[in-house]
């Protein structure tokens, strides 16, 4: 995607997620990787006053230099770390969604109380302990939180979701809230049931073609003049 189709996109995705309640004002923020740097929202910048001008880029080299009107996020840190530990990430999406955001008060990781907890890559989102905005503590839970997993719940803060692009980012946003919010729903009736990791790990598997994945393989391949759908 063109340079600033992606800033527009940003854009476009960052004022959805506050729209649709994923997020409040401007506590969230959201990276794209482009080659060796990323595009991140800026600073304390309303999402319906932002334009393509004003997205920053960072190097991914990890010495904090950006360049732009506008400079990058409060969280620019653990962005940039985790674009770096993680070369299977291609956007990152960081939110204050309310229900993650009460887990995370809890420190209660979300378990396999739900099948869809495989679409982050194993039986648990781990939650980590609270760690200052901004710091290079926080950046270090966040990443080590997120070892063989693409979602994390940050202590008292919020949650992190990592994905290949923007899009696919977005969707495991969405689908981490609802998964938390049911979480918390169930839990007001008693304790759900967790299932067994041996079945969450065989749900991850089958998720590699599901959805996006299989669109993306889909148009990675020639037309054989059928098509099968999910």
């Amino acid at each position: 995607m063109p340079a600033l189709d992606l800033r527009r996109d940003i854009i476009t995705h960052a004022r959805a997620m506050n729209a649709s309640g994923l997020n409040q004002g401007t506590s969230g923020n959201i990276s794209v990787r482009v080659g060796k740097a990323m595009l991140i929202t800026p600073s304390g910048v309303a999402y319906d006053k932002l334009t393509p001008r004003m997205i920053a880029r960072m190097s991914l080299d990890g010495d904090g230099a950006w360049s732009g009107p506008k400079k990058p996020s409060s969280e620019w840190r653990f962005h940039l770390d985790i674009l770096c530990a993680r070369p299977d990430a291609g956007a990152v999406v960081h939110t204050h969604a309310t229900y993650c955001t009460a887990m995370s008060m809890l420190r209660r990781p979300l378990r396999a109380t739900h099948y869809m907890i495989a679409a982050f890559g194993g039986p648990d989102v781990r939650c980590v302990d609270y760690a200052p905005y901004g710091t290079s503590e926080l950046s270090e839970r966040a990443v080590a939180g997120l070892r063989d997993r693409t979602a994390v719940l940050l202590g008292s803060h919020g949650m992190i979701v990592i994905g290949r692009d923007l899009d696919d980012a977005m969707w495991r946003a969405v689908e981490l809230e609802t998964l938390a919010r049911q979480t918390w729903t169930a839990s007001l009736a008693g304790d759900p049931v967790v299932l067994p990791d041996d079945e969450i790990m065989r749900t991850v598997e089958r998720f590699k073609s599901y959805g996006l994945n299989a669109d993306r393989r889909k148009r990675r391949q020639p037309a054989t003049g059928g098509a099968a759908s999910r």
